[in-house]
């Protein structure tokens, strides 16, 4: 049978009723024409026709879904019977609504960063191309796995046979002027094969083609959807006009499509990289690969297929003259190709499983509360219970009417739940950590309604079990020969409510626990001083392109200009400026350096350390010390004095401690690079964050002799100015800084203008997110299991009013009887804590790679826990314990 005729059988059964009256006064009229008597007529029409009443129920259950029938029936005496205990059921449905709305929340964050495919075509065929170098020491350090050269991407595409297409790129940032102000646009440069093994097509106009990648090539660009849209209003006719970026008038040939994504980066200009292969060398590590394999090749695969290709690579290119090409042997270079979506996630998933993990907890701690609450009322309703039993329904069917009582409830609470869920959700994107992958994907989908729907049948059918097979079980019956005044001392009847208690609050103390740690190490990562002071700090980042100003001295001196005009503004303290400001997130150049005299074995290299160029007054303004010898001055700079200034770190590891190192050399490895004295020492300065260790590092001056040859100039281009001022933030600050600039040269762009405690807080950004949520789920589990304690001991006290009575008619102290409800209480958390201390020890090692400066078994954290749970406790069941002493004897045995 159709469901169309289960949907129309109340409209069938009308017709069938209408049907047989018809039969019936048809019948009485032939029995009349008969002559029979108008009575007799109708007995005997429905004596023909039979149980009328029967056959219309025949009929029903011919067109009916019996378990749809039932269930309807049963949802609609279940939600009668909600309706009439208002306050149980308000109490219950946001219970449930909070635990699913949070379940629901960051299950669609942990569905759209972690478990949802990228967004591309077959995106399992796409993988990031990266490097191992076991034998370069220190490499991870400075730059994590290593990179591509241009070298090797034109070694790896053209000697591979499982790639159907093979790119690097590079996200860096452009000038774009002519629009409007000047601005400084996000902007991704890519080799042919990049776009391509992304399966992407424009959405106007055409992609970059093997022609635009040429040497000499037109300049030609593609623009990302946000920035069509934003600066030019998403018109169609955009194609073929001109953009100035970087003082070079560039062709628009295309407009992407929108969400696209290139690694972790949302690129407003796409550009090509137009790499010249007579000029490349084999050093260069800074492109990030990509690929898309061929049907069916594994990762193993490629990986065996590229290694083929680096002895080809060493073959073709060299590093300059004197150089040994197959020196990189000793670094043991081998392919370590990955998923393209990892690469896209990175680490963040250990946080975000965790923080599903507590949302997870506090979902059956509100559970365990709604069992509570069920647990009750199934006790007031045994008598009801037992006389249903009594009139013959089964034991079965009065478990079943329990649980569709209990699953309705988990339904409408779950429907609250995705109320609650999309406003968590809009908060869970804000206070995420900006780096947080994937934040433009997290919404709700089908997936995440699915989730929610699953785990509010499953939480009806978890909480509504208890009970239901508790007070509907086989000895149902004995309810109706068993008095009130005896079932209310049987401990049986407590017992699970105790035990559910008992688990709320092992429970809440895990998540207390964890919460506790998170801030425990949030306070230990507060206290390391980071290597400067980002206190009234600001930074602006300002570039000055080739075509703009060409001779490397002329971007100097506009550089130190620059510095002059900001020096200049009233209440600036000191100005610097630096190649990247520590904690940006951004890897910059590293290279190893030997001490003069070093002996190294051969087959090995030298560690690797970070390269840093600075300007002189940039220590000052960061706030950095300079432990030994001194600063940078300009003439250093202009008269390329061959000085250089390293971290305390690197000069006690090379020559014992920071005031040896004054005065000793130091170089590159390679052959032709010149000596440099070290003149100065500075503090060490934690570059990747406050909870990973500072590195080793090189200041180069930002202006002189480069690192690698005498004849070469070392200078950048784009650098971050440093302003120390107590005005660091401010809305007018920020405007006299573009002034101060643009009175320098008006086509400057300044971009990433924020002061540097939004830098350092950013880098902090997955501990504080990590903090803020299982502080959201501990204070959540602890209100909870107050509030479980409260009920259960507010429960027994109702129902031991009569003993209460008796005890205060025999001369028992209402303090004595304070005591027994409060020690009830305190038992019940003693012993939850007994095994959530037990559990915590466990759960809390899969944190540590979160913890900072304190252990898992933080033996301060597991002592005040337990002191903050028992003192809650103490609190909650106070106050039903007060109203037990407060009974008046007389009226508690009358009421019996």
């Amino acid at each position: 049978m159709g469901l169309s005729r289960f949907f129309r059988r109340a409209r069938w059964d009308r017709e069938r009723r209408d049907e047989l009256d018809s039969y019936l006064r048809i019948e009485t009229d032939e029995n009349l024409a008969r002559g029979m008597d108008p009575a007799a007529a109708r007995d005997a029409a429905h004596k023909k026709l039979g149980n009328r009443t029967l056959v219309r129920e025949e009929i029903y259950r011919m067109n009916t879904l019996a378990i749809l029938d039932t269930l309807a029936r049963d949802v609609r005496y279940a939600l009668r019977t909600l309706r009439q205990n208002r306050t149980f059921t308000a109490a219950a449905l946001l219970t449930l609504a909070i635990g699913i709305g949070a379940n629901t929340a960051v299950f669609s964050v942990v569905n759209s960063v972690l478990l949802k495919p990228l967004a591309y075509p077959h995106p399992e065929e796409l993988v990031a191309v990266w490097q191992k170098a076991p034998g370069a020491p220190g490499l991870a350090d400075v730059s994590g796995d290593l990179r591509l050269s241009v070298s090797q991407y034109f070694a790896y595409s053209e000697n591979n046979r499982t790639f159907q297409a093979l790119g690097i790129w590079f996200a860096a940032t452009s000038s774009v002027t002519g629009l409007a102000e000047p601005e400084e646009v996000p902007t991704v440069a890519v080799s042919d094969g990049t776009l391509q093994a992304l399966s992407v097509q424009p959405l106007l106009g055409r992609l970059l083609t093997t022609e635009d990648q040429k040497p000499g090539a037109g300049a030609r660009l593609l623009l990302g959807h946000g920035y069509w849209q934003r600066r030019f209003g998403a018109d169609r006719s955009v194609i073929g006009r001109s953009l100035t970026v970087n003082s070079r008038s560039y062709e628009i040939v295309g407009v992407m499509p929108a969400g696209l994504r290139i690694g972790n980066t949302t690129p407003d200009l796409i550009v090509p990289a137009q790499p010249d292969r007579s000029r490349l060398i084999l050093a260069g590590f800074g492109w990030q690969g990509i690929g898309r394999l061929k049907p069916g090749v594994t990762i193993a695969q490629a990986n065996a297929d590229l290694a083929r290709a680096l002895p080809i690579w060493m073959d073709t290119w060299t590093n300059g003259p004197g150089t040994n090409p197959h020196s990189y042997e000793n670094w043991r270079i081998t392919p370590d190709l990955r998923p393209l979506k990892q690469d896209v996630v990175g680490n963040v998933g250990s946080v975000l499983w965790v923080v599903m993990g507590t949302i997870g907890i506090v979902m059956l701690i509100a559970c365990a509360n709604v069992a509570n609450l069920l647990l009750v009322r199934a006790d007031a309703r045994q008598q009801e219970l037992a006389i249903r039993a009594a009139l013959g329904a089964g034991w079965g069917r009065i478990v079943r009417d329990l649980l569709v009582e209990s699953v309705l409830l988990g339904v409408l609470g779950g429907a609250l739940g995705l109320v609650l869920a999309y406003g968590g959700l809009q908060y869970l994107v804000r206070v995420g950590p900006g780096n947080l992958p994937r934040l433009n994907e997290i919404g709700i989908d089908q997936h995440a309604l699915a989730f929610a729907f699953c785990v509010s049948i499953l939480s009806g059918i978890l909480f509504g079990l208890i009970p239901a097979l508790k007070y509907a079980g086989p000895r149902i019956a004995n309810a109706l020969r068993t008095s009130d005044r005896t079932s209310s001392h049987s401990r049986e009847r407590h017992r699970a409510r105790n035990l559910l208690v008992v688990s709320q609050v092992a429970l809440a103390l895990v998540l207390l626990v964890s919460s506790g740690l998170m801030i425990r190490t949030f306070h230990a990562l507060r206290q390391v001083r980071p290597g400067f002071r980002p206190e009234h700090l600001q930074t602006v980042r300002i570039a000055i392109p080739q075509q703009l100003v060409p001779e490397p001295e002329r971007v100097v001196r506009m550089q130190n200009a620059i510095a002059d005009k900001l020096a200049s503004i009233p209440e600036v303290a000191s100005v610097g400026f630096v190649s990247l400001p520590p904690m940006s997130g951004l890897r910059g150049n590293w290279d190893s350096v030997v001490k003069e005299g070093e002996v190294r074995q051969p087959g090995t290299s030298p560690p690797m350390r970070v390269f840093r160029d600075v300007s002189p007054g940039y220590f000052q303004s960061a706030g950095t010390r300079v432990i030994a010898g001194r600063d940078y001055t300009w003439t250093d700079l202009y008269d390329k004095r061959e000085g250089v200034l390293i971290s305390e770190n690197l000069a006690s590891e090379l020559w014992g401690n920071a005031s040896s190192a004054v005065g000793k050399r130091m170089k590159t490895t390679l052959p032709i690079s010149p000596w440099r004295e070290v003149i100065g020492v500075v503090e060490n300065v934690r570059d990747n964050g406050a909870q990973q260790p500072a590195p080793a590092i090189v200041y180069w001056p930002s202006f002189g002799k480069s690192p690698y040859s005498d004849q070469q100039v070392n200078f950048d281009r784009t650098v971050t100015f440093l302003v120390r001022s107590g005005r660091a933030g401010t809305e007018s600050f920020q405007e006299q800084i573009r002034k101060a600039v643009w009175s320098v040269n008006g086509n400057l762009t300044l971009a990433a203008a924020e002061t540097m405690q939004e830098i350092y807080d950013r880098s902090m950004a997955r501990s504080s997110f990590t903090l803020v949520m299982l502080a959201i789920a501990g204070s959540m589990a602890l209100v909870l299991g107050v509030i479980g304690i409260y009920g259960v001991v507010s429960y027994a006290v109702s129902q031991r009013t009569r003993e209460i009575g008796i005890r205060l008619a025999l001369g028992a102290e209402p303090s004595e009887l304070k005591r027994m409800f409060v020690r009830h209480a305190f038992a019940l958390a003693a012993f939850g804590i007994a095994i959530g201390l037990a559990a915590a020890s466990g759960l809390t090692r899969l944190m540590a790679s979160l913890l900072f400066g304190v252990s898992s078994l933080d033996p301060a954290t597991y002592l005040a826990v337990p002191v903050v749970l028992l003192s809650a406790t103490v609190v909650s069941s106070y106050l039903p314990a007060r109203r037990a002493a407060a009974v008046d004897p007389n009226q508690a045995l009358r009421s019996e």
